[in-house]
């Protein structure tokens, strides 16, 4: 799929949500943060907004679930026909069963390491999911700052998928922007979730686009 940009809907209004994604462009991703201020101090949305917001796009829909229970609650959001669902690997029970489920429900599965997590566990584990989420901030809340300490897990990461052979998307996600977007593809990120950068920018369409070309650019 190359480099794709997820947007995330965190930093939006969301009052407006329909017309907010509409500002999007051609933004691969509509990025939705699911949490419920039990896994992260936070509390957003949940299955029904992301059931009303498939209903009103066409664009995919990438939902990162930073909830406790996933094994329980995650298959909805593939049911209900999510393209990505990602759930924390802090999190989850029986990880391998609930990406077969997801996958089986139609979506991508994905699975979400917080800064402190070691990602090599996963490299058995990678035919199981689709997609590795590397956080760069410590999840819960938009508009952190970029962890740098996170590139060599990036990095490493990318070198797993690789001798994998597999096609193992790599998501960052927390503070990328214009100023950090590069070193995260030159790391081997090709799935970028950015808020503010994009929600804040006067024309979102044209950050989504900007983003995009500075990563493909970084990118080997």
């Amino acid at each position: 799929m190359g480099i794709q940009i997820a947007p995330s809907i965190l930093s939006s209004d969301f009052a407006n949500l329909e017309a907010e994604i509409a500002r999007l462009g051609d933004a691969e991703l509509v990025h939705v943060d699911v949490m419920d201020n039990h896994f992260v101090p936070n509390l957003t949305l949940g299955l029904p907004v992301v059931e009303a917001i498939l209903a009103r796009t066409d664009r995919p829909v990438d939902c990162h679930l930073m909830i406790d229970e996933p094994d329980r609650w995650a298959p909805g959001y593939a049911e209900a026909g999510a393209h990505n669902v990602t759930f924390h690997a802090e999190a989850a029970a029986a990880p391998v069963r609930l990406a077969r489920e997801l996958r089986r429900l139609g979506a991508r599965a994905g699975v979400g390491l917080r800064p402190a997590t070691p990602v090599e566990p996963w490299a058995d584990l990678l035919p199981e999911i689709d997609m590795l989420l590397v956080m760069t901030v410590e999840p819960g809340f938009g508009g952190q700052a970029f962890l740098d300490v996170c590139l060599p897990k990036i990095r490493r990461a990318r070198e797993l998928v690789s001798r994998s052979g597999l096609d193992v998307w790599i998501q960052v996600d927390g503070g990328v922007s214009a100023e950090t977007i590069e070193r995260c593809a030159d790391a081997g990120a090709d799935v970028f979730v950015a808020g503010s950068a994009v929600y804040g920018a006067e024309d979102a369409a044209a950050a989504v686009t900007e983003l995009r070309a500075l990563a493909a650019k970084a990118a080997h």
